[in-house]
């Protein structure tokens, strides 16, 4: 499988672009993929790389290696194409924060055994820095019951996050209870933060990817995922409960995700001056605690490099694992200490 190659599918998204031009100064060489053959070919054209278009109902992926799909929301795009990669026998990553993608993939672990693959969700952002957080806490504490993750961030949203915050809208929080995830009203549970170290933020939970990956990555019973707002951002949040039906209406999600498809992501200068603090916090039953910070680059940033640091670890020459995998499980507890802009993590 190690002489297959990388496809980027949904490559002329906004960060399936970013990933698509590193891999180039990186001197790798991707297929680059998706459905809209005429972007394709403007992008493929310029980077001088391979490109084929097709969608999912159609799997092109004879010769790949790792398929990387960067195309959201991955709710649509992410099942069809694990069972693509379970045919051709291709590692599957993504960078997809959504939890019900997680989910999935974890139903799917016999089948990418048997089949000799990795299904590895969420190598970017989301969750790149929390999962390693989560397992250097989990190290340092293993008899942790709780587990707390939280980040900091000014950075602009890409049409493809916005479309799934979109999506998002009027299903509620999640965290993980005795196991279990459950649905919490948004914007109802608080607590102040210090993301960086220089002072303590509000945040609110907020359902991010790790209420599942940081439970299969620690078999911590009870997560937490904050996000530091400001107090009209969790007025709003609080305000968007009672509008669950309407935000829930067909029509008003048409319209909201064609104005998320309006929105043009962060240049580099934007995102070099935004970069994000991610913080984490275990618990064990006697009350001992254990708090982790780690200052990394921009989000989308992170979700580039990776993105890439994966895919070339399942392409190497000696790779051998399979099944389902978190990035950490797969990489390591310093994966986000060894991509730029990124680390040292503390521990405390």
């Amino acid at each position: 499988m190690n002489t297959k190659q990388l496809m980027i599918y949904g490559a002329y998204g906004y960060t399936g672009e970013l990933i698509a031009r590193e891999a180039v100064a990186q001197n790798l060489h991707p297929i680059l993929a998706g459905r809209n053959a005429g972007r394709l070919v403007k992008l493929a054209g310029e980077l001088d790389l391979y490109h084929r278009a097709f969608d999912l109902a159609h799997p092109q992926l004879e010769d790949v290696g790792v398929v990387l799909n960067c195309a959201g929301p991955f709710s649509a795009t992410a099942a069809p194409m694990m069972q693509a990669c379970l045919q051709a026998k291709a590692h599957y990553i993504d960078i997809t924060g959504e939890i019900d993608v997680f989910e999935l993939g974890k139903t799917l672990d016999a089948a990418a055994k048997a089949a000799g693959i990795v299904i590895c969700p969420g190598v970017g952002f989301d969750v790149i820095p929390t999962d390693c957080v989560a397992l250097a806490l989990h190290q340092a504490l293993p008899d942790a019951t709780h587990l707390a993750l939280g980040f900091e961030t000014n950075s602009a949203m890409s049409p493809g996050t916005s479309k799934t915050s979109v999506e998002a809208l009027g299903k509620g929080g999640k965290v993980r209870r005795d196991g279990k995830i459950v649905t919490v009203p948004m914007g109802t549970v608080t607590r102040r933060i210090d993301f960086s170290g220089s002072g303590a933020k509000l945040a609110m939970e907020f359902p991010w990817g790790d209420v599942s990956t940081a439970h299969f990555t620690t078999s911590i019973p009870n997560i937490s995922v904050f996000l530091a707002v400001p107090a009209g951002l969790l007025w709003g949040a609080r305000i968007g409960n009672f509008l669950t039906p309407i935000l829930n209406l067909p029509a008003v999600q048409n319209f909201l995700m064609r104005k998320a498809g309006e929105v043009i992501g962060p240049d580099a200068q934007t995102r070099a001056a935004t970069p994000c603090f991610v913080w984490g916090e275990a618990r064990n039953a006697a009350g001992v605690t254990k708090t982790a910070r780690i200052r990394t680059a921009n989000g989308y940033d992170v979700t580039v490099y990776g993105a890439l640091k994966v895919a070339q670890a399942l392409l190497a020459s000696g790779q051998t694992a399979s099944g389902y995998f978190t990035p950490s499980l797969l990489c390591g507890a310093n994966l986000i200490e060894t991509l730029p802009g990124s680390g040292p993590l503390s521990l405390a």
